[in-house]
């Protein structure tokens, strides 16, 4: 899209998708961040806000200027973690629906939970179609050295509880960990991951 007031992508395109740039806070720093390399990615040459967020109007008013229909999926994600914005996202979700059978999918680190204070996977039901959790550990050790998230040792739990609640509210749910963990690392997620009944899936690790 045109360039904006914060200088940075809201809304970009890849592989049939539309992306939206929800936020560029996280409350994790994760040693295999793509953020620690670049101020974009392969999608969106620029994803780093500059002069705060664009306020959910703002994210609504763009994505209105897009045709929806041409898109296989609308995927909340950002250079962050989306759930830092949930009231704004659940919002645009209501919005998108409310114009049309578009799919949403949410990519984010689960710990949405502890984010919102709140249950929030059951939020979920009718608004969203398929998320994508970061698990990336096996144990909450494992979790707080790679991820360092401001949660500490209560965040691999709080993954799986919201995860877990999302399989019964969420069409298509699944976890994630990345290609250059230990096999017995990537085993031991997926043994977690088959445990709560989402699908598991070994995404490529991309440095740029």
């Amino acid at each position: 899209m045109e360039e904006n007031k914060y200088g940075a992508a809201i809304t970009y395109e890849y592989e049939k998708c539309l992306y939206v740039n929800m936020t560029n806070q996280c409350c994790n720093s994760c040693d295999f961040c793509l953020r620690n390399n670049s101020p974009g990615s392969l999608y969106a040459d620029n994803l780093w806000y500059q002069g705060g967020e664009p306020s959910k109007e703002e994210i609504w008013q763009e994505l209105e200027q897009r045709d929806l229909n041409r898109y296989n999926e609308v995927v909340f994600c950002g250079y962050g973690e989306p759930a830092c914005r949930w009231d704004d996202m659940m919002w645009l979700c209501d919005k998108i629906k409310g114009n049309g059978s578009h799919l949403i999918r949410i990519n984010t680190n689960g710990l949405a939970d502890l984010i919102t204070g709140r249950n929030a996977a059951m939020e979920l039901d009718g608004r969203v179609d398929a998320v994508s959790v970061s698990l990336n550990a096996s144990t909450p050790e494992k979790y707080d050295a790679l991820c360092h998230s401001q949660f500490g040792l209560d965040a691999l739990p709080a993954i799986m509880k919201f995860t877990a609640n999302a399989v019964f509210n969420v069409p298509h749910v699944r976890m994630t960990v990345v290609s250059t963990m230990p096999k017995e690392e990537i085993d031991a997620c997926k043994a977690l991951c088959d445990k709560i009944g989402a699908d598991f899936f070994v995404r490529e690790y991309i440095d740029k």
